[in-house]
């Protein structure tokens, strides 16, 4: 089988951003994937290692984060190594991909325990907040988009960009070969086109979104500390 990456068009980040009008950064776009199985073959972590693929023959840097090591919430302390190495994944990303089963028409505990451990802020730094987002979802029996529904809402609540394109990959036992590839098919070309899409919307928002996110009452809250801070003689 002719794997997918051979056949992509090489996606240089200048010229990209050319072809956007912006300036910046110009290296690779950093993007962490996360995924919400445990299993040995597990096809939601199967999806994340071909976008990964796509997304590394595009140009950008990636790094997948394995959850089986990672505690319940609130079962262990944010000091955990397991937790700590997420976090800090998060923090160095610029966008996310986020792959789930479609568990009882919803997302896994597995995957939503890994959201739940990365907070909204940690003092000045936003582990989330302003990151670009893809989503997609593999389900066992027909298509479905209940879990990749929930997922922009998740993303929503995270503040992250969630891109428009998604992918929901039906029958997901059918459509990896024995090597867990990808086989041809509409469902491959649609990851391509999210992952591209991702891509591109990564290199046009990353040097905006500190000015994106910046809201009123975070500024008025800051403010207001500075202002009490000054007050006491600190």
């Amino acid at each position: 089988m002719q794997y997918i990456e051979e056949d992509l068009p090489k996606h240089d980040v200048k010229s990209t951003m050319r072809s956007l009008g912006i300036e910046g950064s110009d290296h690779p776009p950093r993007i962490l994937l996360l995924y919400g199985s445990l299993r040995e073959r597990s096809f939601s972590r199967l999806l994340v290692e071909e976008a990964q693929r796509v997304l590394e023959a595009f140009g950008a840097e990636t790094r997948v984060f394995r959850p089986h090591d990672l505690p319940l919430f609130d079962r262990a302390s944010f000091d955990h190594p397991e937790v700590v190495k997420l976090r800090s994944l998060s923090v160095w990303s610029e966008g996310h991909v986020w792959v789930t089963p479609e568990q009882h028409g919803s997302m896994t505990a597995v995957f939503k325990n890994q959201i739940d451990w990365i907070p909204l802020s940690d003092g000045a730094v936003r582990p989330s907040q302003g990151r670009t987002l893809a989503v997609m979802e593999v389900s066992g029996g027909s298509q479905s988009f209940n879990a990749v529904n929930q997922l922009r809402i998740l993303g929503r609540w995270m503040r992250m960009f969630t891109i428009p394109n998604q992918s929901s990959v039906a029958k997901a036992w059918q459509e990896f070969d024995d090597d867990g590839r990808m086989k041809p098919s509409s469902f491959r070309d649609r990851v391509v086109d999210v992952m591209e899409e991702l891509f591109r919307m990564t290199i046009l928002m990353r040097d905006r979104s500190d000015f994106l996110t910046t809201r009123y009452s975070e500024q008025k809250q800051l403010a207001q500390q500075g202002a009490l801070k000054k007050g006491l003689g600190v």
